[in-house]
C-alpha cells in the first residue's frame, strides 16, 4: 500500500537532471522548503506580503476549520463521511504538497475531511461542501479527501465564502471507470485570502470534470495538479474569474501525462476590471490594479503515447486598472500523440464584434455587456451542473452591474 514515505521518497528533488515540470519537489514538511522570495519562478507574481503568513510560517495562530459536508439524503450508506488522521493511507495518495504553503497547511491540518463514494453507486444529487473562512485577521487550514470508487458517478460541489485567511490541501481520487463532475466556487469576502494545492487523480477509463470559478476575495492561488495511474483517463478543466480593483486572482496548473492513451483539455476565461475612479483620486487613495494571473503547464513523458490533450486561456480587459499574464507551457517527449496544442490572449473588445453589434442599432454599452456574457458563456455551458450554471451567470451579471464600460 502506498503510504506518505513512499510518496515522499518517489520524488526527484529540483536541479536534478531528471527534472521536468512533473518532477518538482514534494513533501509534508514545510521545513524542507525554502521560504518563498519574489524572484522564485513558482512564487514571482504572487504578492507574497498580502498572504496574512500562510506561506512563511508567521502566520496567527489558527482556529478550527469551519467545513460542512452535505450527502444527498437518498445516498445511503453509497456514500461515507468520516475524519481522519493525516497519518491515514488513504490521505496523501494522490500526491503531496508542491510548496512551502500547502506543507504549512499539512502540518496544521493534522485530521482530514475524508468522503468516500462506494462502487457502482451514481449519485442523482450533488455532494456539497461548505468551507467558510475564519472570520477577520483569522487563519485556518484543512485537508479535504474525495474519493469515488470503481464505476461510481457524483457531482461534488465545493464551495469557499466567508472571510479571513484559508489554506488547504483537497484531492480528488477517481477510481477505474468512475466519473467525476467537480465545481470549485470561490465567492469570498473581499478580505479573503486562500491558497489551494489540489491533486486530481484518474484512474482507468475514468472521466472528470473540473469546473473552477473565482469572484470573490482579495487574493487566491490554486495550483491544482492532474495524473493518471492507467490508459484511457479523460480529464477536462474549465476555469472562470471576473476580477476586479484589489483582487488578485493565480491559476498555476499541471496536467502530467505519464500514461499512454489519456485525454486532457483545458478551457479557463477571465474578465478584469479596475476602479474608473481612481483616475481622480490622489496617488496614496488610489486601489491595486486587478489582476490575474494563469500558468498552464502540460507534460506528456517518454510513455505516454496517444494523448491528446489542448489548453486555452482568454482574458479580457474591460477598463484601465487590470493586466492579465498568461503563460501556457507544453512540454512533449514524445512524437506518438493524437494531438497536442495550446493557446492564449489578453485584450480588450474584438472590434469586429463591436461593430457586428452597432450596425444593429444596440448601444455601445450594450453591446460591450453582450460581448462579455457570450465570452463567458463558451465555458459556463459545459459545466454539467445546471444550478451552477445558472448561478455563474447571475454572478457574471452582478459584476457587469458595477461595470463602466
Amino acid at each position: 500500500m502506498t503510504t506518505l514515505e513512499n510518496v515522499q521518497n518517489q520524488t526527484v528533488k529540483a536541479g536534478t537532471d531528471h527534472q521536468t515540470k512533473g518532477d518538482r519537489f514534494t513533501s509534508f514538511k514545510a521545513e524542507d522548503f525554502a521560504i518563498p522570495k519574489g524572484r522564485d519562478e513558482d512564487w514571482r507574481f504572487t504578492p507574497l506580503r498580502r498572504l496574512r503568513g500562510l506561506h512563511d510560517g508567521t502566520a496567527a495562530a489558527p482556529t478550527d476549520a469551519n467545513v460542512v459536508i452535505e450527502v444527498p439524503e437518498n445516498a445511503g450508506d453509497n456514500v461515507s463521511v468520516t475524519k481522519v488522521d493525516s497519518s491515514d493511507p488513504r490521505v496523501g495518495l494522490a500526491g503531496a504538497p508542491v510548496d512551502r504553503a500547502a506543507a504549512q497547511a499539512w502540518e496544521n491540518a493534522p485530521v482530514a475531511d475524508y468522503v468516500q463514494v462506494a462502487k457502482d453507486t451514481a449519485l442523482t444529487e450533488p455532494i456539497e461542501i461548505t468551507i467558510t473562512g475564519p472570520g477577520q485577521d483569522q487563519v485556518s487550514y484543512s485537508t479535504l479527501v474525495v474519493e469515488l470508487e470503481r464505476h461510481a458517478e457524483a457531482v461534488v460541489i465545493l464551495r469557499y465564502e466567508g472571510s479571513g485567511a484559508h489554506s488547504d490541501n483537497v484531492e480528488f481520487v477517481v477510481g477505474d471507470g468512475a466519473k467525476l463532475v467537480t465545481v470549485v466556487l470561490e465567492d469570498w469576502e473581499d478580505d479573503g485570502v486562500h491558497l489551494s494545492n489540489s491533486h486530481i487523480q484518474a484512474g482507468r477509463d475514468a472521466t472528470v470534470r473540473h469546473a473552477y470559478a473565482a469572484f470573490g476575495g482579495e487574493i487566491l492561488r490554486s495550483v491544482p495538479h492532474v495524473r493518471y495511474t492507467a490508459p484511457g483517463g479523460d480529464v477536462e478543466m474549465l476555469g472562470v474569474n471576473f476580477a476586479d480593483a484589489n483582487q488578485y486572482f493565480e491559476q498555476r496548473l499541471l496536467i502530467d501525462h505519464s500514461v499512454q492513451n489519456c485525454r486532457s483539455n483545458v478551457l479557463y476565461k477571465g474578465a478584469l476590471q479596475g476602479d474608473p475612479a481612481d483616475a481622480d483620486r490622489p496617488a496614496s487613495e488610489r486601489k491595486r490594479d486587478a489582476r490575474t494571473v494563469w500558468i498552464g503547464d502540460v507534460l506528456i513523458r517518454p510513455e505516454a503515447t496517444g494523448t491528446d490533450t489542448y489548453e486555452t486561456n482568454n482574458n479580457l480587459l474591460l477598463t484601465t486598472g487590470a493586466r492579465a499574464d498568461s503563460v501556457p507551457n507544453l512540454e512533449i517527449q514524445t512524437g506518438e500523440i493524437a494531438g497536442a496544442g495550446h493557446a492564449a490572449t489578453v485584450g480588450r473588445f474584438d472590434d469586429e464584434q463591436m461593430y457586428y453589434l452597432q450596425a444593429r442599432g444596440i448601444p455601445e454599452a450594450q453591446a460591450k455587456m453582450l460581448i462579455v456574457r457570450g465570452f463567458f458563456t463558451d465555458v459556463i455551458r459545459r459545466i454539467p451542473v445546471e444550478s451552477v450554471r445558472e448561478h455563474l451567470e447571475e454572478l457574471v451579471g452582478n459584476e457587469l452591474e458595477r461595470t463602466v464600460l
